[in-house]
């Protein structure tokens, strides 16, 4: 999972990552906002969910201490990060700040 995760954080399209556990309330109440993020930016934004308790490397790397941790990359650089959960336009905002298009 490692290198293909590295593979897909390289990306020239911004890449939000959701760092969440199963067990996290707050992981199920962000996972649709951000099901509707992706109905808006469409091919603008790539969003992957990584499991911290099945990829602890990867969390581990990237200093995931709590969940959920969304992290936005774009050509392997981290432009962001924020714990918890943001409203739909909240994120919509900081993807298209952050990112360079």
């Amino acid at each position: 999972m490692k290198s293909s995760f590295t593979n897909i954080i390289n990306s020239e399209t911004p890449v939000l990552v959701d760092f969440f556990a199963d067990w996290c309330g707050p992981c199920k109440m962000l996972a649709p906002i951000l099901k509707e993020v992706k109905k808006e930016l469409g091919d603008a934004i790539k969003i992957i969910k990584i499991d911290v308790d099945k990829n602890q490397s990867i969390a581990s790397q990237y200093q995931v201490r709590g969940v959920p941790t969304m992290i936005l990359f774009q050509n392997g650089k981290q432009l962001w990060r924020q714990s918890g959960v943001l409203q739909k336009r909240d994120i919509v905002q900081v993807i298209q700040s952050k990112s360079q298009s």
